[in-house]
């Protein structure tokens, strides 16, 4: 007994969700199933709002054991921070791969497709257009989070919280520019091989711009409830990083699939 409370870590107690949040995940992608079959939403729609549900309940959880308890020492903290860089790491092989099969096209069209890229008949964007004005919007949207972390290292309740609203407005204007322009596309994920890829890649990152606005979100209703301070802000630090990531993985999609063929 008295080895068990001998070390640096947190014993969590019983959680149900884990497990929950977990099939609601998988009940998720099954429900996309019907979606492509029947046309139906509503599945989708419900098992969205059970997953909200229940990562709210587990997200409470775990800020109340760190937070009001006290029980995540510096090497729980190391732990999280070593965790939260794998999964980046397995974003950016997620991407890569992606990305892989882009330029395998793009570097040797085949015959079906006229030897061009983009294949024939495909009117693609203008790069300098509505593209271009959301690479500088997730470039400021860096820049302002960058000033949210340094007022929080420096403990300026203020212009920290200024910083972090101007980060998710600029978060959710690039995903209205993104809406717009895939309804003013003139092209679909079915047409050609270079449709499909556009439309995979520029879609998963704009999921991935959507879960980061809701972790900045989140961050941002703790920073109102004063959460975090000097120290203690790695939820904070995780979203920044996450945000960065995000945005690098968009220059790329920036120069790929608007600039060079163009």
């Amino acid at each position: 007994m008295i080895d068990m409370f001998n070390q640096p870590f947190h014993l969590t107690t019983m959680s149900p969700w884990p497990i929950i949040t977990s099939f609601n995940i998988f009940n998720l992608l099954s429900s996309s199933i019907y979606l492509f079959n029947y046309n139906n939403i509503n599945c989708i729609l419900f098992m969205l709002m059970n997953i909200i549900l229940s990562s709210y309940q587990w997200w409470r959880d775990t800020i109340r054991e760190s937070l009001h308890q006290g029980t995540y020492t510096k090497s729980i903290y190391s732990n999280l921070k070593f965790g939260m860089i794998l999964f980046i790491t397995s974003e950016v092989m997620f991407f890569f791969s992606f990305f892989w099969a882009y330029f395998h096209m793009f570097l040797s069209p085949s015959m079906e497709l006229g030897m061009n890229w983009p294949p024939m008949n495909i009117i693609t964007f203008n790069p300098f257009n509505i593209p271009l004005l959301n690479t500088i919007i997730l470039i400021a949207s860096s820049m302002s989070l960058t000033w949210t972390h340094h007022s929080t290292l420096n403990q300026m309740n203020f212009p920290m919280i200024i910083s972090m609203m101007t980060t998710l407005i600029l978060g959710i204007t690039f995903t209205i520019f993104q809406m717009y322009e895939y309804t003013h596309a003139n092209f679909s994920i079915n047409d050609s091989i270079y449709g499909s890829m556009f439309f995979l890649l520029t879609g998963f990152h704009g999921l991935h711009v959507l879960i980061g606005t809701i972790f900045l979100m989140t961050n941002f209703i703790r920073m109102l409830k004063n959460h975090f301070s000097k120290i203690n802000h790695f939820s904070m630090e995780a979203s920044i990083w996450y945000w960065h990531f995000v945005d690098v993985v968009w220059l790329f999609l920036f120069i790929t699939l608007y600039w060079l063929i163009n």
